[in-house]
């Protein structure tokens, strides 16, 4: 990271399951964000088609009706929404961060797609672990997930709400020399009256830390949940107690883990901007770097696998050759094509 980089950090609510609507109102948040000085947006966990709280709020059974739903809604690369989406990005000449949920043929997962200011696929991850009731519907990644990227922003890296949680995923990410962290997250409005594990005192200080912790500019992304969400999914008063509006709490923390952003209110839609200054990092690491000179490799080290492990791997049939493991695949590629789409009607 050699200058100062502005970047931008949505807080806002999808168009709920509806694929194309999330899909314009995102090309207008990247607009939005370029037009007003913006060299990077970041966008919140699973923002197309929006987080599946139908997951917390009934039995897989009953929800099945959502799930097929929001599988049609979900998000493939290399699709036509998808180059709307890369198009946007190079149109405005802005780096984007797009949380989304990705359908690969029959199965979906939680994703993080970094485009770069041309329209390039920068990289691609996907959560390692989806947490708890989320496992009902997507699958999981592999270490080539825990990965930065260089780009002439400087090192960039991203994980997914409770990913954030995992502290051998965080080093992994620290370990490789993040200086720009995206931080999804889908909203803080569920369970408020049982737990403070999914709220926003606890999970907004998971970004600070890692900010500190790291030596790292971080960009907290958060959704808002709408009424019109509320109305949606909530058919009884239980489920009412269960998930209410609002819930937005997006924040950009300094490597010291200082806010470098007024925040918007909850219910408040809308993009929040701030300048990183690189000499920041400098001044952070000189005090303490987790992966320098503030180690002990000699007491704990961390092992970290970062290759793919796809489920079926070809071996040279003559001679049983030794498999090839291959990279993590580029969106912009033919593997979505030969996927079924929705039948009319069914999205």
């Amino acid at each position: 990271m050699q200058k100062p980089v502005r970047v931008a950090c949505v807080q806002a609510s999808p168009v709920f399951m509806d694929l194309e609507g999330t899909v314009d109102k995102t090309i207008e948040l990247i607009k939005e964000a370029s037009a007003n000085g913006a060299k990077l947006v970041a966008f919140p966990e699973t923002w197309i088609p929006g987080y599946p709280w139908f997951l917390w709020l009934d039995s897989p059974i009953a929800n099945m009706s959502m799930v097929h739903r929001y599988h049609c809604n979900s998000l493939v690369l290399d699709s036509t929404q998808a180059r709307r989406i890369s198009d946007a990005a190079r149109d405005a000449g802005i780096h984007v961060v797009l949380g989304y949920s990705e359908r690969a043929a029959g199965s979906l997962y939680i994703g993080q797609w970094i485009i770069d200011d041309l329209g390039q696929t920068v990289g691609v991850r996907r959560k390692l672990k989806a947490t708890h009731v989320e496992r009902t519907l997507f699958g999981e990644s592999d270490g080539a997930s825990l990965m930065t990227y260089q780009t002439p922003l400087g090192m960039v890296g991203a994980l997914c709400c409770w990913e954030h949680l995992q502290p051998l995923s965080r080093y992994a990410l620290y370990s490789q020399h993040e200086q720009i962290h995206v931080a999804s997250w889908p909203s803080f409005c569920l369970y408020r009256q049982a737990t403070s594990a999914l709220g926003p005192e606890v999970n907004l200080a998971a970004s600070r830390v890692y900010a500190a912790e790291g030596q790292c500019f971080v960009i907290a992304s958060c959704a808002v949940v709408s009424q019109e969400m509320v109305d949606m999914l909530c058919d009884t008063d239980a489920k009412r107690q269960l998930l209410v509006a609002g819930g937005g709490h997006s924040r950009i923390f300094g490597p010291d883990g200082g806010d470098l952003a007024t925040p918007l209110g909850e219910h408040e839609e809308g993009l929040i901007y701030a300048d990183l200054d690189p000499a920041a990092l400098i001044y952070a690491k000189s005090v303490g770097d987790p992966v320098g000179h503030y180690s002990r490799p000699d007491v704990t080290r961390l092992m970290l696998n970062r290759n793919p492990s796809p489920c079926v791997v070809d071996f040279d049939t003559p001679s049983f050759a030794e498999p090839t493991v291959q990279p993590l695949e580029d969106p912009h590629t033919e593997r979505a094509n030969a996927q079924p789409a929705c039948a009319a009607g069914e999205v």
